[in-house]
């Protein structure tokens, strides 16, 4: 039997679809060498000296790790392309097929030895406390007990402090804020590894506390399919290390120590074998105690908040119905402005730019104002309209009876009112349940920064996933009970 020929390009255009979209069994390194492209994932963010906006062309990125990684692409005779992706979810992205490997500053460990395959090392790195000028005596891990000691979450370092037991850890989404924090007195040390010191400890007020310690290694990770990939890289890494280009890029980002001539001949150690992962159970109760106080730290941040958006709101409304014109025009020109910005530049602003107006704020604090702030931009429409909707004759009423201006407002109108904002003003607290995850950037672990470290050390996202889903729901639905019960009570008869 002949297949039409329409029949046939069908068939073949699927084909080529299945591929593009990763449904194709075809190998990972002919899938490069066919495309002409090699990516790798990174956080663009990560800063100096693994990724960073070139000096002389912020389009460019540069980076001794960037370097490697073009070369690597020369090696292979390809290009090489980054693609950003947050830090702590790289591994998932890579297994998702976003990018062809990770390169960016990927920390050799059991666990993700356990989920992807590594290339040979590139660089052997070691853990760096560094303190405020005259707080030296802090420089091991037994000196750090009971201190706020800041690292880059997802990160060795990391796992170091908590397992210490006895150490407040301050996880952040970059490498600098740390040093930022340390520098404004939010914590006595930062913990990072050596290459990131090097960069950002060095800064007057900040010093190197005690010695390198905890030496580990940085590798390349590939899917666990992508053995010919691994291989390849390996190859082109030996063949880099032996030629010297390596050592060249290091020495001329400063990170070079006598320690990496190991690497220039390295040989791979005998495969252990790898534990079977835990149950789910098993990790579930071990992350109890951070999902409830991750869950803790939500509710207080969203009450608190919502408690400042309502008071601020409900007075913006006031104003801009009833108020002077000069006074009606500030709070709309508030109400847009906060409409009209990402609520995370808002947090930014209030966190790491007050300082610099001599106003310094815990990062809590900080939290609840900024969610309030920005919140109280909303209520105050929801609250202007319920004004609105009141019928001008039950004012008019309550002033022929005697009643003074602000009587009728409050006795009379904005009861009348709050029957209309309740269904908005509860959809916003719902909302502001789930947009508190936001307050993770200035360091708080709320649930879903609680979840997200979780889910990237066990990788399980799907179990961890259904139960912070689970928990925020038992959080919002009360409120909607609650909403619906008083809309009956003031529903008129």
């Amino acid at each position: 039997m002949t297949l039409h020929p329409g029949w046939l390009r069908l068939l073949g255009g699927l084909l080529i679809w299945f591929q593009l979209c990763g449904w194709a069994s075809a190998d990972t390194l002919d899938d490069i060498r066919a495309r002409g492209t090699l990516t790798w994932g990174t956080d663009l963010e990560g800063g100096a000296p693994f990724v960073m906006a070139d000096p002389a062309d912020p389009n460019r990125a540069t980076g001794f790790e960037t370097e490697i990684g073009h070369l690597l692409a020369r090696e292979l005779g390809v290009k090489g392309r980054l693609v950003h992706n947050a830090w702590d979810s790289l591994i998932p992205a890579l297994q998702r097929g976003n990018f062809d490997m990770v390169f960016s500053g990927l920390e050799v460990t059991p666990d993700r030895e356990s989920k992807i395959l590594f290339s040979r090392p590139y660089y052997i790195y070691a853990q760096q406390i560094v303190t405020r000028d005259g707080d030296e005596h802090l420089g091991t891990l037994k000196g750090l007990k009971n201190k706020r000691v800041g690292t880059l979450g997802g990160s060795v370092a990391e796992r170091l402090l908590n397992a210490q037991g006895d150490i407040q850890v301050m996880r952040y989404t970059s490498s600098v804020q740390p040093y930022e924090d340390l520098l404004l007195g939010r914590s006595d040390a930062v913990v990072q590894d050596l290459p990131i010191a090097l960069i950002y400890g060095k800064r007057p007020g900040l010093t190197f506390a005690g010695a390198p310690f905890k030496e580990g290694y940085y590798a390349i990770g590939f899917r666990s399919s992508d053995a010919r990939l691994k291989a390849a890289v390996d190859q082109a890494l030996d063949r880099l290390f032996q030629n010297g280009e390596i050592a060249r890029i290091l020495t001329r980002y400063g990170i070079w120590s006598e320690s990496q001539k190991a690497l220039t001949n390295w040989k791979p150690t005998p495969v252990v074998t790898k534990p079977a992962p835990k149950p789910f159970i098993e990790n579930l109760k071990a992350a109890t105690p951070l999902l409830l106080s991750g869950t803790w730290m939500t509710i207080k941040v969203s009450v608190l908040a919502m408690m400042l958006a309502i008071a601020l709101g409900s007075s913006l409304a006031i104003v801009r119905v009833y108020g002077p014109p000069a006074l009606s025009f500030l709070a709309a020109c508030y109400v847009e402005l906060f409409r009209g910005t990402p609520l995370l530049v808002q947090l930014f602003l209030i966190y790491y730019g007050l300082p610099n107006l001599g106003i310094q704020l815990e990062a809590f604090v900080a939290a609840v104002i900024g969610l309030g702030l920005n919140y109280a931009a909303y209520e105050a429409e929801n609250y202007r309209a319920g004004l609105l909707a009141v019928p001008r004759g039950q004012a008019e009423a309550a002033l022929s009876l005697g009643m003074s201006r602000w009587q009728a407002l409050v006795y009379v109108q904005l009861p009348q009112s709050m029957r209309i904002v309740i269904p908005p003003v509860t959809n916003d607290f719902i909302a502001l349940f789930k947009d508190s995850s936001v307050v993770s950037i200035i360091t708080l672990v709320e649930l879903t920064k609680a979840y997200g470290m979780m889910a990237s050390a066990t990788y399980d996202y799907i179990g961890f996933g259904l139960v912070t889903a689970a928990i925020y729901f038992c959080l919002s639905y009360p409120t909607s009970l609650l909403a619906r019960t008083l809309e009956k009570r003031l529903r008129p008869h």
